[in-house]
């Protein structure tokens, strides 16, 4: 069988398996997802193996630190995958919520309900964390769901997606629900871009290359998630130590994930107090600091900034760095360089952050607080799909209502249009 064939009798599998899933209620999916939680804690050493198999791969292949860092499992990070299972399983179910209804003048009642969105096709770089957090939030909304990890983590994802359909097999919740994607070619991704009519909406989730290829190459529905390019800027008006401890915060939690901030602005009427506290800090921390002249003007440290520094998502102990005039001139700078993921103000004005949050075009907008909250799990909701930068159905995090479409539902007693 080719891998073609292979492909269509999997997503045919889904799509049946989608169909049954839809009705039903909370109380089956719920017993899924802890059913499948408890095998994940239950197989923790077989999934790190092969974990471990798939991290030797990427060190021999070169494969960068950050990405080492999101590839790698332990037996706390099971344990913490199967936690948010857990938290998804005890989330309000999206399914049948009444979003909006009404008693029309004519008698008819009126309900817009939500309703799954049907076999949801997620591609991902890395993160095997992904692979359960995408099939734990599919599972509950009442989605089948389509997994194509990279290839880098194939062994991981392989024994992620058994565990977890070997545990369904005991449920109501049908196995053939959550499903790997056939193959490691980039063919397989293509058989999944091109599936309109078995697959109703994909999900790309990693570098700018793949969410590129996937929106440009896809023939079915595409929502959009985006790279993070997020900015903390520090206002004239912000309190200085409040900046600092945010802006470490932001760069150098985990610097390899999306949220991390990649460029400081600073306004100029608080740049010789901030700056020197600012680049003293981030160097102890080990963070390279790309700047412009103004920047470069406190430290020979400073690295100069090229235009590209600007516009790179570095998930690294790197952060460009600029001195703006205003916060006008912040706000143009992120409009040009960002990429609409989160970007943060520092300010104890409250003007000037009305100003920042009706001004920047972003999925999340952060005041006096860390970029790294933007998160479906820091915002309740267990999990997440991903981070959309789009504007249409989902922007921010996703979290279970996103991964739901609606349906409209009119009841009459034998009413017929005059």
């Amino acid at each position: 069988m080719s891998e073609a064939e292979d492909f269509e009798k999997v997503a045919r599998a889904a799509k049946e398996a989608a169909t049954a899933l839809a009705p039903l209620p909370r109380t089956p999916k719920d017993a899924a997802l802890r059913a499948v939680a408890d095998a994940l804690v239950a197989a923790t050493d077989e999934i790190v193996a092969a974990n471990a198999a798939d991290v030797d791969g990427a060190v021999r292949a070169g494969t960068s630190p950050a990405m080492i860092d999101r590839l790698r499992l332990d037996a706390g990070r099971v344990q913490k995958i199967a936690a948010a299972v857990r938290e998804v399983a005890d989330l309000p179910d999206p399914v049948g919520e009444v979003v909006r209804g009404s008693t029309l003048p004519n008698g008819l009642e009126l309900r817009q309900v939500r309703v799954p969105l049907g076999v949801i096709g997620i591609v991902y770089e890395g993160r095997p964390n992904v692979t359960v957090d995408a099939a734990a939030l599919c599972l509950k909304s009442g989605n089948a769901v389509l997994l194509r990890g990279s290839s880098s983590a194939y062994a991981s994802n392989t024994v992620l997606v058994r565990v977890m359909q070997e545990a369904l097999a005991g449920t109501e919740v049908p196995a053939e629900a959550v499903q790997l994607v056939p193959g490691r070619t980039r063919e397989s991704v293509k058989h999944l871009m091109r599936a309109r009519g078995l697959v109703d909406v994909l999900i790309p989730r990693g570098g700018a290359s793949l969410i590129k290829s996937v929106v440009e190459e896809s023939t079915v529905p595409v929502i959009e998630t985006g790279v993070g390019n997020c900015h903390v800027y520090v206002d004239a008006d912000a309190d200085i130590d409040m900046a600092l401890a945010i802006l470490l915060n932001a760069k150098t939690q985990r610097p390899s994930v999306c949220n991390t901030a990649e460029t400081l602005l600073v306004h100029a009427g608080i740049a010789d107090a901030f700056v020197p506290r600012a680049l003293s800090v981030l160097k102890d921390a080990g963070v390279t600091v790309h700047g412009d002249e103004r920047m470069r003007g406190y430290s020979p440290d400073v690295v100069p900034a090229t235009e590209e520094d600007y516009t790179v998502e570095y998930l690294s102990l790197d952060i460009a760095a600029a001195v703006v005039d205003s916060l006008d001139d912040a706000v143009a700078h992120i409009r040009r360089y960002g990429s609409a993921h989160t970007d943060a103000i520092v300010t104890r004005s409250q003007p000037a952050a009305r100003r920042f949050v009706a001004t920047v075009d972003s999925a999340a907008v952060a005041v006096n607080a860390s970029t790294r909250f933007t998160d479906g799990g820091e915002f309740g909701f267990g999990a997440e799909i991903g981070i959309s930068t789009q504007k249409l159905h989902a922007r921010g995090p996703m979290g279970l209502p996103e991964l739901t479409s609606t349906k409209w539902i009119y009841t009459g007693d034998g009413h017929v249009r005059l």
